[in-house]
């Protein structure tokens, strides 16, 4: 199954880029870019960083952050729940993993 490719608009902090991508994942590169520009205007409005460029740069830094946090929760999340199934499991007098 072939991937047909589209051209697609997007409109980041004002300023239009066409990006190409596969038809099946329109509408989610359209909401990465809208992320994308939620944040970019979040860390203009602050005042604390100035030109497009840096913009981008912290937006691409707190978005990477913010992924690498989630991963780490879901991690210590299932660290946690395999504990707590060993720690049913023994007070139900099951043997662990079963």
């Amino acid at each position: 199954m072939s991937q047909q490719s589209t051209t697609v608009e997007v409109k980041i902090l004002d300023k239009e880029y066409l990006v190409a991508c596969p038809e099946e994942e329109r509408e989610a590169l359209l909401r990465a870019a809208r992320h994308l520009d939620d944040k970019m205007r979040e860390i203009r409005s602050s005042g604390k960083v100035f030109g497009t460029e840096r913009i981008a740069v912290m937006a691409a830094l707190n978005i990477t952050h913010e992924l690498l946090e989630r991963d780490t929760m879901s991690d210590a999340t299932s660290s946690l729940l395999q504990a707590m199934g060993s720690k049913l499991d023994n007070a139900l007098g099951e043997p662990s993993g079963q």
